[in-house]
């Protein structure tokens, strides 16, 4: 197994010093985290290694490029994408940083929407598509990590149609009201490209969640657990709650260069309890939010001045941005304010440190914390809390953690706080500096539990494993598809038979599913491939609908083929009369009527279809929400009323009908069957599955979209469906039967 590892930034920046280049490791948890993952994989999983692609972070001249190829390859397995700096800069501070990741940490007032921007976002995605393209090998595992890549996966699809691609999204993914402020066609590619992806993860059930509520309501996908089909493909959508190397922090806490930066906090810090606030500079992390609060903390509970001290310690991100700048300048004041309001000679209320701590000096801060103080206003996952707790190897210490982080859904005994609402933050500084030593205990010794048996190496392979389950269901699928070698036995069966018949319905097997009912008319390629198979004496066409028999009259009434209307109510020959298949009840459409109409007006853009033996209540125009709650509710309704009576409500396709028992396509196939040498049927919903069921077990079935199904084969579409219709009236006079002389 070979993963191909595919993210904006790869696990080392390119650092140019005159005339040569030197790469520097990156830090952040998403390279952190993966790179631990892939070295235990490799270790663990037999046949397990990677290839890692993404800018190196600089500009880099061609005669330098084959250098630092060469320098990747063999340090980090990597594949550096060369990308000039003055694109790089609008698709990342640009697009990704002014635009995607305001709206999705809920700052939409931050978010600007320029169209050069995206621009650029759609041309980086485009090169990295050529680039991994290039790269990828059969079998390879292709995974696209977070919001700098969202048109990769679809865009690969396009290259590589089998290949085998996760994405995951390492920030949160926003509730549809914030996602759709993107204009219409930037929020729609962008749902595309993730869902060209085989797998999609989300650190926690509500991304999930909002997630599959946008590519409802955008893109129009049903969801059943999680799963909805795309075109030929099953696309999985979870949670994957990104994890730490316990070990790895639990045992460095201990060793002897964290032991020693931890002696020396202690004596600067002696006989204070200290609270620990670490972040990255960003206006999504609350930090002006926390000093705040911490401020009024000593104005309300002042017998903790000179008790206590607030541990800041802030990393530079993204220097010159504007809002990071006015971010940097409001927190030095904020500090100043407080140290200068509550400081003594002896005394100083934050220590206050603006730079990057190595690894040593962030165990041994959390080593000597007694209060973590993490309180993001948006944040998918904060793995400073799992690292903070993963350091206390003696179990002690309080977190204080904000219900805005991705890590608040796993670590339920810390205090958990809304970040909003500082004097919530005030108490639960007081409540965590006063909790008892067997209290703290307690919580950190499950929490340390949960994050010990769900890991990063868990979190990977389990995202690993999913996505292997997701390609090996599709190839189960793939195995029911009409494949070339059963193909070609149907067209010789069909080529050699003497009386034929073909059983086909319409809507989703012949035709596109439309907005409204009115609007499906079949296309001038279907009109002309029908009439050259029903010219064929040996061939009998027989439209199988559920529409109205007036309307396949207008239709297909020029054509020499039969047809059955409203779902086996009425049947026609060949150049014939309708008639009704069962007799007519009567009055009952009286009764139902009302009840139709009470939930056409309480759900917008549904409609009433009346037929002879059926009424439909269609809702494919109305909220793709709203729609299956008020069908669900009306089709119970509906059997409580009609219960004890010779009607039948069933549920279909964005529709609720109700019909007359004994009223279905199976029952009206018979009268078409007789001494046929060769039956296919091809239908799309629940309703053909009567017609499978009735057609004899010789005959062929397809069943159009990738649902489970009496039929023995599938199509992908209905455009293949027209495209084995064609086969079959291009061959249908090849051979005709050899007849004994009289």
């Amino acid at each position: 197994m070979r993963l191909v590892i595919v993210s904006n930034r790869l696990p080392f920046a390119a650092v140019k010093r005159g005339d040569r280049l030197f790469l520097r490791s990156s830090t952040g948890g998403l390279v952190s985290g993966l790179t631990e993952y892939l070295e235990w994989a490799e270790k663990t999983v037999p046949g397990a290694s990677h290839v890692w692609l993404g800018w190196p972070g600089i500009d880099v001249e061609e005669d330098l490029r084959e250098t630092l190829k060469s320098k990747a390859a063999s340090k980090y397995h990597a594949v550096p994408i060369f990308i000039d700096s003055q694109t790089m800069d609008k698709f990342y501070h640009g697009f990704c940083n002014s635009t995607l990741w305001p709206l999705f940490h809920y700052f939409p007032t931050y978010a600007k929407f320029d169209a050069e921007f995206w621009e650029q976002y759609v041309r980086v995605n485009e090169a990295f598509s050529e680039a991994v393209a290039k790269v990828v090998q059969q079998d390879d595992i292709v995974w696209v990590h977070d919001y700098h890549l969202m048109l990769l996966p679809n865009l690969l699809r396009k290259k590589i149609p089998n290949i085998s691609t996760g994405f995951f999204l390492h920030t949160p993914f926003p509730s549809y009201d914030i996602f759709r402020l993107l204009p219409t066609e930037w929020r729609r590619q962008i749902l595309e490209g993730v869902v060209g992806a085989d797998l999609i993860g989300f650190h926690t059930i509500d991304y999930t969640q909002h997630f599959l509520r946008c590519a409802l309501r955008i893109l129009g996908y049903e969801h059943s657990y999680g799963q909805f089909p795309v075109e030929d493909r099953i696309v999985k959508v979870d949670t994957f709650p990104m994890g730490i190397d316990y070990q790895l922090f639990h045992e460095s806490a201990q060793s002897v260069e964290a032991r020693r930066e931890e002696r020396g906090l202690k004596q600067k810090l002696a006989g204070l309890r200290t609270i620990l606030s670490t972040d990255r500079l960003d206006y999504t992390k609350g930090i002006k939010n926390r000093l705040e609060a911490y401020s009024i903390f000593l104005d309300k509970y002042p017998q903790w001045r000179q008790k206590a001290v607030l541990v800041l310690s802030i990393v530079p991100s993204r220097l010159g941005a504007e809002h990071y700048q006015e971010m940097k300048e409001e927190v030095d004041r904020l500090v100043g304010n407080i140290n200068g309001k509550f400081g003594t000679i002896d005394w100083t209320p934050i220590v206050y440190r603006y730079r990057y701590l190595p690894f040593n000096q962030l165990l041994s801060l959390f080593s000597i914390s007694d209060v973590a103080l993490i309180t993001p206003l948006r944040d998918g996952m904060n793995l400073v809390a799992k690292e903070y707790l993963a350091s206390k190897t003696d179990r002690k210490g309080v977190l204080i953690l904000s219900e805005m982080a991705g890590a608040a859904r796993e670590l339920g005994e810390a205090l958990v706080i809304n970040p909003n609402d500082t004097n919530e933050i005030v108490e639960a500084l007081k409540t965590a500096l006063e909790m008892p030593e067997e209290e703290q205990i307690r919580r950190n010794e499950a929490m340390q539990d949960r994050l010990k048996r769900y890991d990063v190496f868990s979190w990977g392979q389990d995202f690993i494993n999913k996505l292997n389950g997701v390609k090996a269901e599709q190839r189960r699928f793939n195995a029911r598809l009409l494949d070339p070698l059963n193909r070609e036995k149907l067209v010789k069966e069909f080529v050699i038979s003497d009386k034929r018949v073909l059983f086909l319905d319409y809507d989703g097997t012949l035709s596109p599913f439309t907005d409204s009912p009115e609007k499906a008319v079949p296309s001038d390629t279907l009109l002309e491939t029908l009439k050259r198979l029903s010219e064929e004496p040996r061939t009998r066409i027989v439209i199988v609908s559920g529409r109205h028999k007036d309307t396949l009259q207008q239709w297909f009434g020029s054509l020499n083929i039969a047809m059955i209307a409203e779902h086996g109510g009425w049947v026609r020959d060949e150049g014939g009369e309708w008639r009704p298949s069962v007799p007519t009840a009567i009055g009952w459409k009286e009764k139902v009527l009302p009840v139709l109409k009470t939930y056409r007006d309480r759900l917008p853009g549904s409609f009433i279809e009346e037929k002879e033996f059926s009424l439909a209540w269609h809702y494919r125009r109305a909220d793709p929400e709203l729609g299956p709650m008020r069908a669900r509710e009306l089709a119970d309704e509906l059997s409580d009323f009609l219960a004890n009576t010779e009607l039948q409500v069933l549920q279909g396709s964005r529709i609720v009908e109700v019909r007359q028992v004994g009223v279905n396509k199976g029952s009206a196939t018979a009268h078409f069957l007789g001494q046929a040498s060769f039956v296919l049927a091809i239908g799309d919903d629940w309703s053909d599955e009567d017609l499978f069921k009735a057609i004899p077990d010789t005959a062929y079935s397809i069943k159009v979209g990738m649902t489970k199904s009496y039929a023995k084969f599938n199509l992908r579409s209905y455009r293949e469906v027209i495209q084995l219709l064609k086969e079959l009236a291009q061959n249908a006079s090849l051979l005709q039967p050899v007849r004994e002389p009289a």
